[in-house]
């Protein structure tokens, strides 16, 4: 089984990347927040961090892009290309009303006539490897089908399939019926994306889809960072995860970041942002967690952290996050 870490805008930048890295099991895969190039350039001051190269060493890492502009998509590629980058991956997966209204991300999925003529120009022309990141549609996900059609006419390095439709957002259940289906369809190799939140999610749909050896893991990995040293593989000895682990990975983020923004009020908002997530990790973690969204002072904020280390203890096994 490979594993990848899902793209979050605002969560898994190349900071939280590497800390992942280097304090648990890393991901096989990981994958960029999307950039979004326009006519003017390929990528602001911030996308770039996220792809140069000393910022990802040691780790495959793949940039994910966000457009509806075959040139636009292609000069993207030429930079990365430059910067030593062989594959990139096309992101029809963002649900955003927003994105979606500018027939960006899963919005791109309503217009397959105009999807199919942008994947002809992009294939015909780049010369990196591209994968793709769907959803199934806009409102139905019978629409997939004839979406995966227009896939198949071209040679992807993989399809990411996250079994919801634009309008579901992450409600509703991810469709598992659906997803088998286009699964058995797919020419390209096929990755799986949607609520694995916990090791128990997983183990249950690798038993009932034991074809799938790719799986993109989000919300749960930001969670439990050491999601994957929670997975028992026989060939992987001596996982396991700590507080202590946990707590290291804290403090380096805290670190970097700190010295990566200016002030006080981004540093916390950006900690708040990894906290809202991580702190499911501790039972009975309401008061803190009230008292970290409201702290308006680093050194308040370090005297809750410290407390809630020292008091509680995390639970990595099946905790019910969302």
């Amino acid at each position: 089984m490979r594993y990848y870490l899902a793209p979050m805008e605002g969560i898994t930048g190349y900071l939280f990347r590497q800390a992942q890295q280097e304090f648990f099991r890393p991901m096989d895969q990981y994958f960029t927040p999307f950039l979004a190039p326009n006519q003017n350039r390929c990528m602001n001051t911030r996308e770039r961090k996220e792809v140069l190269p000393e910022h990802n060493r040691g780790k495959k890492t793949v940039p994910q892009i966000l457009t509806n502009r075959a040139e636009d998509f292609l000069r993207t590629c030429w930079e990365l290309q430059e910067l030593g980058y062989s594959e990139v991956n096309l992101n029809l997966g963002c649900p955003s009303g927003t994105v979606a209204a500018k027939k960006r991300g899963a919005g791109f999925l309503g217009v397959p006539e105009e999807l199919q003529r942008f994947l002809e120009q992009i294939f015909d022309k780049a010369e990196v490897k591209i994968s793709v990141k769907t959803r199934l549609g806009i409102e139905d996900p019978e629409e997939f089908f004839p979406i995966i059609k227009i896939y198949n006419q071209y040679p992807l390095e993989e399809l990411i399939i996250h079994p919801r439709v634009q309008k579901d957002f992450y409600k509703k259940k991810p469709r598992l019926e659906v997803f088998r289906e286009a699964a058995g369809q797919s020419r390209a190799p096929v990755c799986y994306n949607g609520d694995l939140f916990t090791p128990g999610d997983l183990h249950r749909f690798r038993k009932e889809f034991p074809e799938i050896g790719r799986v993109m893991i989000g919300r749960g990995a930001i969670v439990n960072p050491g999601f994957l040293n929670c997975i028992p593989e026989e060939n992987v000895k001596g996982l396991g995860i700590t507080k202590e682990q946990l707590k290291g990975f804290h403090d380096r983020l805290l670190s970097d970041y700190g010295k990566e923004l200016s002030g006080e009020k981004n540093l916390l908002f950006k900690m708040k942002e990894l906290w809202y997530y991580m702190i499911r990790l501790f039972p009975d973690h309401e008061k803190e967690g009230k008292k970290l969204k409201k702290v308006q002072h680093l050194w308040e904020y370090r005297e809750i952290v410290e407390r809630l280390f020292q008091e509680k203890e995390p639970v990595f096994g099946e905790t019910l996050f969302f």
